[in-house]
């Protein structure tokens, strides 16, 4: 059995923590709300209001006036992801971080009840530790293991038994399973595809057509509860770190997409940040609104020294797309690539 933990409205935890005052209240990390700050995440009492991460932090502001908006302090979730898994490392021989906030565990048991003890010890001593509430999904396989610890937020505990890894996942909406996004899942709706279990039940000959190549077979397989990924737990560098936003109506004005540009930068800049990590690419993610997508990107000798310079970035690519077609765009992304550890900066600086 494999298990996902994921930290709940982590960033938030980590602020009502330092700062009991804020407990029970709407709660925003994210940047200046009267700027171009963009949310990092929200506390469970400002969910209701339609606030989520990437978000405008204006936007917020406008949904929930009442809503304390607080800035990101890196350090202290840093500090405080370090202290959760170490204590998880002491009690479990096999885990996997994957974030600053979630990871995965290797249970030694095949059986969905000896599990659901285990879990909820060590979900319990968890919390007792280090007052961190984290949501706990378990199944037989990572795939499953992931969208279950989404089931019951915040606090839960799903145990999906191997044997039922497939009933579990079908009546789940596509964008459950991870891997499919708004563009392939519109894709898929042209299908008449809705559920996950739709998507399992696609013939080898629709597959091709719908999905070519080895990703419709490997998303079918998940859809199906198949997933042979293990647990590892060497330690792993993530290959990039993005952030996009798909507009309620079309942007049109160049002023607009650069103000975008400015959040979403920054949105990234501090998933960088709470790695230690350091970039040389940046990409930048164009969709029109006819559904046509580009993207463009530049590699840059030395690591970004900020999001200001991230996001001039990516404006210089979004003003060289938009000389090649001016024309209206219903979504926008960042992504930062070429990654490297902070402090080591200077082991890439290699000619290009």
């Amino acid at each position: 059995m494999i298990a996902h933990l994921d930290l709940d409205a982590f960033f938030a935890a980590c602020e009502v923590l330092d700062h009991p005052e804020y407990a029970g209240k709407p709660l925003v990390v994210s940047g200046d709300p009267h700027g171009r700050g963009v949310v990092m995440t929200a506390s469970y009492e400002a969910r209701p209001f339609g606030i989520r991460s990437a978000m405008s932090a204006a936007e917020a502001l406008r949904r929930c006036p009442d809503a304390l908006f607080v800035r990101p302090d890196i350090e202290s979730y840093r500090r405080r992801s370090r202290a959760v898994w170490e204590w998880i490392r002491k009690r479990m021989s096999c885990v996997e971080q994957v974030g600053i906030d979630e990871g995965y565990i290797e249970l030694k048991t095949p059986y969905a009840e000896p599990a659901r003890a285990i879990l909820a010890d060590l979900q319990q001593g968890l919390l007792r530790e280090t007052r961190l509430s984290a949501s706990v999904g378990c199944g037989g396989s990572k795939t499953v293991a992931k969208i279950a610890s989404d089931y019951r937020k915040p606090g839960g505990l799903t145990v999906v038994p191997p044997e039922q890894s497939a009933a579990f996942l079908a009546p789940l909406e596509l964008r459950a399973l991870p891997g499919i996004g708004p563009r392939l899942e519109a894709r898929l709706a042209e299908l008449k595809l809705r559920t996950i279990g739709d998507l399992a039940a696609l013939s080898d000959e629709t597959l091709r057509q719908a999905l070519p190549g080895s990703v419709g077979r490997e998303l079918r397989d998940r859809a199906r509860g198949i997933d042979r990924r293990p647990v590892d737990p060497s330690p792993q560098m993530p290959v990039s770190q993005g952030a996009e936003e798909t507009f309620p109506r079309d942007i049109s004005t160049l002023a607009e997409m650069e103000a975008w540009l400015d959040r979403l930068a920054e949105n990234v800049w501090t998933r960088l940040d709470a790695h230690d990590l350091c970039a040389r690419r940046v990409t930048a993610k164009i969709r029109y609104f006819d559904f046509r997508t580009i993207t463009r990107s530049q590699t840059m000798g030395e690591p970004f020294a900020s999001a200001e310079e991230l996001a001039a970035a990516a404006k210089s690519l979004l003003r060289r797309a938009m000389s090649e077609r001016e024309a209206a765009v219903r979504l926008l992304g960042v992504y930062a690539s070429k990654l490297c550890e902070r402090g080591k900066e200077a082991q890439i600086r290699l000619p290009l």
